[in-house]
């Protein structure tokens, strides 16, 4: 009976042991975890650790020291990362903020007298598109025959809206065909210019059936949403292992200068590319042909490196007089209400794009750095407005800014301010 005893008293000393020996290795494992995701946090700023094992005796500690231990590791990294994240840093964050913030938002200004002139366009029921009351008066006005195609008129709940009369048909073809006439007519008074043979679908969302085929051009008119393909195209510079090295280098972007014949935003600076999405084309389709037709990235080149990276949307006005329009007094502007999808592409650094169809006047590549520099409201040389908000995107995905800095939620929020359906 006494030998039991010491048997049991012997084995609950050892579990006694272990259960302390565990509990001792979570609290480390505990403490060793909270200092990598405070080092990951802050991705400006490095913390190097060294730790030197010696063999000692093991030393049965008490539960209270392990906790005094972890708490005052816990205090000593925290007092360290808020002694090197200086004021200078966050000053220079807090700035590119505010800076995002504004050129996300000049593609999403409506002022008020614009809003209160807005009328819905509406087919079958659904808001298809929105104009102001000096754009539909023009759609109204501009059959090119005794019938007109376009009406305001008023709903039940006494709001006006546009519509498609009866002149217009209730077909895909029908209403393509008496919607181009109106284009065509736009056109040849001079108030559409930029032509550009491509049709847009315009429907109730991405996923719907289209309602009617639009010229891209005259999109605009109908304050209709449009969707296109934007490509961050960038490299990645080699990396020096021998003077210590992660072995990835540093990421540096392609721009591309649009060609001062572009009808809209001439020499302005743009994406490697980027295009509209036309109707009978799926989105992977139409990335792999604006690759190659705007910068010579082959298909396979394409395949390799591409990467879908989610979508931005705005919605804003833009001023007829300086959107491309053709100078009229009695347009003020149009709404521009857009879902741009998203891509990364890495290419070889060696790869040099070519400009095959003349859209493009020059390529060229700029650093981080540098893209950042260009979002101060009063850069000399600034990015075509929507390709900011893609940018903005990537240097959040890409973890280029923390999301510690103040602000950085209004930006991703305000990303996605426009219709996304």
């Amino acid at each position: 009976m006494h030998f039991r005893f010491s048997l049991i008293m012997a084995a609950a000393r050892t579990q006694s042991l272990v259960l302390s020996m565990r509990h001792s290795s979570f609290m480390l494992g505990n403490a060793l975890t909270s200092t990598v995701m405070r080092r990951k946090l802050n991705p400006f700023r490095s913390i190097s650790f060294s730790t030197t094992f010696s063999p000692r005796p093991l030393t049965r500690r008490k539960i209270s020291d392990v906790f005094t231990s972890t708490t005052s590791c816990g205090r000593n990294a925290t007092s360290r990362l808020a002694s090197i994240s200086t004021t200078s840093m966050f000053i220079k964050d807090k700035e590119l903020i505010n800076n995002m913030l504004f050129r996300i938002r000049k593609c999403n200004h409506i002022s008020q007298r614009v809003q209160d002139s807005l009328l819905d366009f509406v087919i079958d029921g659904s808001v298809v598109g929105k104009t102001t009351d000096a754009v539909a008066k023009c759609l109204c006005n501009a059959s090119p025959s005794s019938k007109p195609i376009f009406e305001i008129s008023t709903t039940t709940s006494n709001t006006r809206v546009v519509t498609l009369t009866e002149a217009a048909g209730s077909t895909l073809e029908s209403r393509s065909e008496a919607i181009m006439s109106v284009m065509i007519n736009l056109r040849s008074q001079g108030l559409i210019t930029g032509w550009r043979d491509e049709l847009l679908p315009l429907s109730k969302g991405f996923y719907d059936a289209p309602l009617a085929l639009v010229e891209r051009a005259g999109a605009g008119f109908l304050g209709m949403q449009q969707y296109g393909v934007h490509i961050n195209g960038f490299v990645r510079s080699p990396d020096d292992d021998e003077s210590g090295g992660s072995g990835v280098g540093e990421e540096r972007m392609w721009m591309a200068r649009r060609s001062v014949t572009k009808s809209k935003y001439p020499g302005m600076l743009d994406h490697i590319v980027a295009g509209g999405q036309p109707a009978g084309l799926g989105l992977m389709e139409n990335v792999l042909k604006e690759c190659m037709e705007e910068a010579g990235i082959t298909e396979d080149v394409t395949r390799k490196g591409i990467q879908a990276a989610g979508a931005i949307s705005y919605e804003g006005f833009e001023d007829f007089n300086t959107s491309g329009g053709g100078g009229s007094t009695e347009i003020d502007g149009f709404i521009s209400r857009s879902v741009l999808f998203c891509y990364d592409l890495e290419l070889p650094p060696d790869f040099v794009p070519d400009a095959v169809d003349g859209e493009v006047g020059e390529f060229f590549q700029w650093s981080i750095e540098e893209v950042i520099e260009s979002m101060h409201n009063d850069y000399y040389d600034p990015i075509k407005p929507n390709c900011y908000l893609v940018i903005i995107d990537f240097l959040l995905r890409r973890g280029h800014i923390s999301p510690e800095v103040p602000g950085y939620l209004d930006v991703l929020r305000e990303l996605r301010s426009g219709y996304c359906g």
